[in-house]
């Protein structure tokens, strides 16, 4: 299994916890115009990592940390350098020989994956792949033990966090550049090969590959230097098409590079999320290459493992999510028919595209369509027409960019039909728990928990809810009646006193100890917050959030809109009332 992305679409973080949430293991490789990072997972959890600084290493990690001093570290690097044969890593050195103790190497380890994801963590562009085997992942980390304890694994979770603590605690005060400068160490000699023969233990998991690997680091990625896409282009199309003539192999480097060179226009950031399934490795390496040139975020996976995350992922950044799956030739596209049937009833929202030679889509293309496919696209194959094949794969990229962004969300038609019953409704409203009433069925129509809250002086009360303490089909229900206090910031205080609506993602202490303690937390952390306002000043709030039910794209402006015109027709209810006194 493999995937591909891009950092700008698809951050670090969300990489790394996917990683941790599927249980992968393999190698991460992080590349951008500043170099290239490793971090490597087994189960889910990391093991090891190569910061892009050479003079990064775990040696000078353990002195940084008062582990052991320099004299120690050049001891123990005097002794690999003389071993021979016998040279062991200068962790499995340090430990034989008393100087540390196993806890102290793993937090060496820990401090040194941080330092490599905060540093990730300030690249503007780059990409990410994950090459994974059960056994054998490269010839940098050798072989993994095929046993290891669980306890002696690095939380994938807990790392992150502590990392993303430095990252904000270091941009706060300015020192972030500080994090990668140490002095450089002494050259070591390259490590002798792993043989089968050898014990590789627990204690010296990864830890090898630590003080070696960054020497290893290609020149072309030191530095500055920008990233020249043409050798990466004609490695996998020599890979994939051995048979081709070089002129023909040629060729499609020659279009797959100036496409690489010379990305679109920008008209602005990604609607549209490409999710790759395919285990075609041209294809996959075509498409990718496509999409970073039309600007649509793109990921690519050879299993379906992780595409509700992925998919999920999309959503919650208020993208529509596009899958592509892409039926091999051999395959009759049964298993892949189901799977459409199967992400159509989990993600009604999202589009589901069919990659099918001639081979398989005049057989499977109705029944792909009546599963919810919205388009069977019939991609090159090989083995369908051998003599014409690159000429078609490059006809057909020609004209997929433009293809994909053509494919646009298409909102329901009932949340249009609920705007227009809602406006009607208003104009026939002057009390405002009749407006924030119809405010709230406005937002119960797009997500799946709303409630209204009354604004006090210093508190908001919970009235009204639905979905919240029943079916969200039983309607409003009883008001509930809890406080949320106002005397210190929250997202709910902050829409009160600016009287602006918000959509976003909440991190939020008061409504985590307060609001979802009486109404527990959503599944993703998308929550919308429209104000009532009336005469200048926030009468009430409506929050609603997507409950247990993963994230759909709401049409937020519709309900500021609603939310506006609520209050204007609030404010001229309370004008006729005044000017009916003084009459």
């Amino acid at each position: 299994m493999s995937f591909n992305g891009s950092l700008e679409h698809f951050p670090l973080v969300d990489v790394i916890q996917l990683l941790h949430m599927t249980s992968k293991t393999g190698i991460l490789y992080l590349k951008s115009p500043k170099g290239e990072s490793q971090l490597v997972f087994h189960q889910g959890y990391l093991v090891s990592a190569n910061h892009l600084n050479n003079s990064v290493r775990i040696g000078q990690v353990l002195v940084d940390m008062k582990a052991i001093t320099d004299e120690q570290l050049n001891q123990a690097l005097i002794e690999q350098k003389t071993a021979g044969s016998g040279r062991k890593p200068l962790i499995a050195t340090l430990i034989e020989k008393g100087i540390i103790d196993k806890d102290s190497a793993y937090k060496g380890l820990e401090n040194l994956i941080e330092l490599t994801i905060v540093e990730v963590l300030t690249w503007s562009t780059g990409t990410f792949t994950l090459d994974v085997s059960s056994e054998y992942v490269s010839d940098e980390y050798r072989y993994f033990p095929e046993k290891l304890q669980q306890e002696i694994l690095l939380n994938a979770q807990g790392v992150l966090m502590d990392a993303l603590r430095i990252y904000d605690e270091k941009m706060r005060d300015g020192t972030l550049s500080r994090v990668f400068s140490s002095d450089e160490r002494p050259e070591k000699p390259a490590p002798e090969p792993v043989t089968d023969s050898q014990d590789i233990t627990a204690d010296l998991l990864g830890l090898d590959a630590l003080d070696n690997i960054t020497r290893k680091v290609p020149d072309v990625f030191i530095g500055l230097k920008d990233h020249d896409p043409v050798e990466e282009h004609r490695q996998l199309v020599i890979r994939a098409l051995p048979e081709e003539t070089i002129d023909q192999q040629e060729m499609l480097v020659s279009f797959l590079t100036d496409i690489s060179r010379t990305p679109a226009a920008a008209v602005g950031p990604p609607v549209t999320s490409i999710i790759l399934l395919s285990q075609n490795e041209l294809l996959t390496h075509s498409i990718l290459t496509v999409c970073r040139h039309e600007n649509l975020f793109v990921f690519s996976t050879d299993e379906e493992t992780g595409l509700d995350i992925i998919i999920e992922q999309s959503l919650g950044r208020d993208l529509h999510p596009v899958l592509v799956i892409d039926i091999p030739h051999d395959s009759d596209g049964r298993s892949s028919i189901a799977l459409v049937r199967l992400k159509a009833a989990a993600y009604p929202q999202i589009s589901i595209l069919i990659a099918a030679c001639c081979h398989t889509w005049h057989a499977i293309s109705m029944e792909a369509l009546g599963a919810g496919a919205r388009s069977i696209i019939p991609r090159p194959c090989r083995r369908c027409h051998e003599d014409a094949y690159v000429s078609q794969m490059i006809a057909f990229l020609s004209v997929l960019g433009s293809f994909l962004k053509s494919i646009l969300p298409v909102s329901p038609p009932q949340i249009g039909q609920q705007f227009i019953a809602c406006l009607n409704q208003l104009k026939t409203l002057s009390e405002p728990p009749e407006i924030a009433l119809v405010l709230l069925n406005c937002a119960a129509a797009q997500f799946e928990r709303a409630m209204t809250f009354v604004v006090a002086k210093s508190e908001l009360i919970a009235e009204k809810s639905i979905g919240v303490t029943a079916a969200k089909s039983s309607g409003p229900t009883a008001p509930l009646m809890f406080k949320i206090p106002l005397d210190k910031y929250s997202l709910l205080q902050e829409v009160v006193e600016k009287g602006r609506l918000y959509y976003g993602q909440r991190n939020d202490m008061i409504m985590t100890t307060v609001l979802y303690k009486e109404i527990g937390e959503p599944r993703s952390p998308k929550v919308m917050i429209v104000p009532l306002v009336s005469r200048g000043r926030v009468i009430a709030v409506t929050y609603a959030d997507f409950g247990a039910k993963p994230v759909s794209p709401p049409q937020a402006g519709l309900i500021e809109a609603l939310a506006q015109y609520a209050g204007a027709m609030l404010d001229n209810a309370l004008y006729r009332n005044k000017i009916g006194k003084t009459a």
